[in-house]
């Protein structure tokens, strides 16, 4: 989950851009008679609040976090609320701006986050609804962060040079204040169904969701199963820690969320060719792009096609070699099959609904394997054997 800051960024990976930018890119890897080749069969269809477009910002991992939450406000038996995302957001990027300062600068910034990020935030500053903090206050309709962070960063790294010889205290106030005039002032108490409350208190008596249920995993070989690691991606500013578990483990504790009613935040890579958001497929591909032929190519949405079988070194391997990127947060909320019974993971995503199956993906279980960076779920979802290996209760 990438950062956006400005055109002098194009050499960052690919999730330094906002959506309108990466769906421009993603949108090469795609063809025009893709759906009338896929025949999908729904098997696990979970209950989710409807799509929403993250605009061009970095914000994928609070619309799919938020999004999750919402679900999971629906398994408890709870009305679901749109959660403002860039409430989550913003509170990222005060947090994010001090651990900048306090590392003179040696950490990355931007929109990006991580899944963890939104439960964190909901621990310590709560939730609002998205009817009382848009973020919306600088005269666009939708998501448009460039300018706001060209200037953050602009002044962040004036702070960080230290020109007066010693860091005013003064400075957190100019950064809020910068903040509060593109995505407006946070609301300290608010009116909600005739009711009034503070970010806190929505996030216990509405949201109702324990942060401490929440888990994060991910799969790294060269680091000990079933212990707890760094996240080591950029993104990831508050260096958190994941329970690090066996490839297969992945899919396994995915599907058994699934099948118990519990839906996945997902983060993972989207810069595959066969990755594509309009024609809401990704798989993996037997051969290399680059060894295809001109008719290989064009043919790589055309129906299902045989994958490769991934191995933990082979995950491993691209994870090192910059292959596989910290690119995008989405939510799993079913399972699908295709004509040929196999099995995808039905995917919904912040990019609005122009694509072939209205903003949602089917993502195979080997796609899944070798491209994610983590997950975040309940840890009631996970299996119990996992569950014991992880020292989960």
């Amino acid at each position: 989950m990438k950062k956006l800051l400005t055109i002098a960024t194009a050499l960052l990976p690919l999730l330094s851009f906002g959506q309108d930018e990466l769906v421009k890119k993603l949108e090469k890897n795609s063809s025009d008679s893709s759906k009338s080749k896929f025949k999908f069969t729904p098997v696990i269809d979970l209950e989710r609040t409807s799509v929403k477009s993250q605009g061009s910002s970095g914000t994928c991992w609070s619309y799919a976090t938020n999004s999750f939450l919402e679900s999971e406000m629906i398994r408890m038996g709870k009305t679901p609320v749109e959660l403002a995302q860039i409430y989550s957001a913003r509170r990222v990027y005060t947090e994010k701006a001090d651990a900048y300062i306090r590392m003179h600068g040696a950490i990355a910034w931007g929109d990006g986050g991580s899944c963890h990020d939104v439960i964190n935030m909901f621990a310590k500053y709560g939730a609002v609804p998205q009817s009382v903090y848009s973020g919306l206050n600088y005269g666009f309709n939708k998501n448009k962060f460039g300018e706001m962070q060209a200037v953050l960063v602009a002044m962040l790294d004036a702070w960080v040079k230290n020109p007066n010889g010693r860091l005013s205290p003064n400075w957190k106030n100019a950064f809020e204040a910068v903040m509060d005039s593109y995505l407006g002032k946070v609301p300290e108490r608010f009116m909600y169904n005739g009711k009034s409350y503070t970010p806190q208190s929505f996030g216990e008596e509405v949201v109702g969701i324990n942060p401490e249920n929440y888990v994060e995993l991910s799969s790294f070989n060269d680091k000990p199963y079933y212990k707890k690691t760094i996240l080591m991606v950029p993104d990831n500013w508050s260096l958190d820690q994941v329970y690090n578990v066996k490839m297969n483990d992945l899919t396994n504790i995915i599907d058994n969320a699934l099948s118990k009613g519990y839906t996945v935040s997902w983060a993972t890579d989207v810069s595959e060719k066969t990755f594509s958001w309009k024609n809401g497929v990704a798989y993996i591909a037997e051969k290399d792009y680059d060894d295809m032929s001109d008719t290989e190519k064009k043919e790589i949405f055309n129906g299902p096609k045989p994958e490769p079988i991934i191995t933990a070194a082979m995950r491993q391997q691209a994870f090192d070699n910059y292959s596989t990127t910290d690119d995008h947060g989405m939510h799993i909320v079913g399972t699908a099959t295709d004509q040929n019974g196999r099995e995808y993971y039905v995917v919904k995503n912040s990019w609005g609904t122009t694509n072939d199956y209205k903003g949602y993906l089917h993502v195979t279980k080997t796609y899944v394997q070798y491209k994610t960076t983590a997950l975040l779920l309940h840890k009631k979802g996970i299996p119990t054997d996992i569950r014991y290996k992880l020292g989960l209760d």
